[in-house]
């Protein structure tokens, strides 16, 4: 299967990037992750970049590693559609005081508009 990891500044991202990298070598999908540009993330492109690599490095995996410059969730669909993704995957989501998920613009924007799957890593 052909996967497409979306990934921001958070720390969402960073356990959606394990998650997916043990899923991927276990199964044997191939993997590409697009760093986005998320307003008031906790980490830089150029952070997660090298927090991609690093993780990527530890588990032995290769994976093509892009950046995705303009608004994140419409440049994320638009790269799932157009280069004929199988799947994406996105971290994200929050869990409300009474056990509802809350979900940023992001994450809401792709789970309503793409096409394939999207897998929801909380």
């Amino acid at each position: 299967m052909n996967v497409l990891l979306g990934l921001g500044g958070t720390d969402e991202s960073i356990r959606a990037l394990e998650a997916t990298i043990d899923r991927a070598a276990d199964v044997g999908d191939e993997l590409v992750v697009a760093i986005l540009d998320q307003p008031g993330a906790s980490r830089t492109p150029a952070e997660m970049r090298e927090e991609v690599t690093m993780t990527l490095e530890a588990a032995g995996f290769d994976a093509d590693i892009r950046h995705l410059d303009g608004d994140p969730g419409p440049a994320l669909v638009e790269l799932a559609e157009g280069e004929g993704f199988d799947h994406v995957v996105i971290g994200g989501g929050t869990e409300t005081p009474m056990g509802k998920i809350r979900l940023g613009p992001i994450t809401e924007f792709v789970l309503l508009n793409a096409t394939m799957p999207v897998t929801l890593i909380r």
